[in-house]
């Protein structure tokens, strides 16, 4: 799946609000960095980890909530 798609459906699980992707994406990505385990099968040394971070959120793997 191209990286469009996968946004897109990241962006769908965030009620299309690009700000909360980016913070996300910003924040996971500082994590696989520092040596956090991706929770997709991607490697950090083949991929960028904001690629692993958009899929992780895709995909369902990292669970974000949501203030009202």
């Amino acid at each position: 799946m191209r990286l469009e798609q996968v946004t897109a459906k990241a962006l769908d699980r965030l009620n299309n609000d690009r700000y909360l992707l980016s913070k996300v994406v910003g924040k996971r990505a500082e994590e696989l960095n520092a040596g956090a385990k991706a929770l997709v099968d991607m490697d950090i040394k083949k991929h960028k980890a904001t690629d692993i971070a958009i899929y992780e959120i895709a995909e369902g793997k990292l669970k974000v909530e949501m203030g009202s």
